[in-house]
């Protein structure tokens, strides 16, 4: 009887390991992913497609670039303005932020800016000619008298003949530096008021009296 279990468990075990070494041997080996695997499983998952002639460069297959800023700025208010059930279209006005816009750009990117240093920050020469100097002569004062008093600046707006004298100081040196290292369109750009600025224009509760400055 001692012999023959034995014999059993004996055979048992054979089978048990004969068996482990068929799994291990059927089992197939881990290889890493190819990359193009890998693009693959991330465009499905994402809903991505290849740019077509360049591999491994995937695209959105929804369209959500406007394909021009000001386009884009004017359709982020439209949105805002149509979700909105208190909008009252009686007053909208888009084409005052268009032309707004179009000031914006003339500025930024045609304006002549000469800073000069001076007892406690800047003055800057804002210069131009033609649609340039009519957006200078409406943006540069509407800023001035914006920003009086932030961050503790002086700032005021003086005529030049082609254009606008800017001064920006602050009795903090700190400040100081900080005017300085800002320069003209830094201090444009200065302050979070702008994007709601562009929404009350266009909801008709801003004061147009900026956009109708002539010399």
């Amino acid at each position: 009887m001692l012999t023959s279990c034995k014999l059993i468990i004996t055979s048992t075990l054979l089978i048990f390991a004969t068996s482990g070494g068929a799994i291990a041997q059927t089992t197939p080996e881990h290889h890493p992913m190819d990359p193009a695997q890998m693009q693959e499983m991330m465009r499905q998952h994402h809903g991505m497609a290849p740019v077509a002639g360049r591999p491994g460069m995937q695209v959105e297959t929804t369209p959500t670039l406007p394909g021009q800023d000001a386009f884009g700025a004017i359709q982020e208010i439209v949105g805002i303005l149509d979700a909105d059930p208190k909008t009252d279209w009686s007053k909208v006005d888009l084409e005052a932020l268009r032309q707004h816009l179009i000031d914006m750009n003339e500025v930024t990117l045609h304006a002549d800016a000469a800073p000069r240093q001076i007892d406690g920050g800047l003055e800057i020469a804002i210069t131009g000619s033609g649609r340039t100097l009519l957006a200078i002569q409406r943006m540069v004062p509407a800023w001035a008298q914006t920003m009086n008093g932030h961050e503790g600046w002086a700032t005021k707006a003086s005529d030049l003949p082609n254009g606008e004298s800017l001064t920006v100081t602050a009795t903090d040196p700190k400040q100081v530096e900080h005017i300085r290292g800002l320069g003209f369109i830094g201090l444009l750009a200065s302050g979070a008021h702008h994007q709601m600025h562009h929404l009350m224009m266009a909801k008709g509760e801003f004061n147009h009296d900026h956009l109708s400055h002539n010399h």
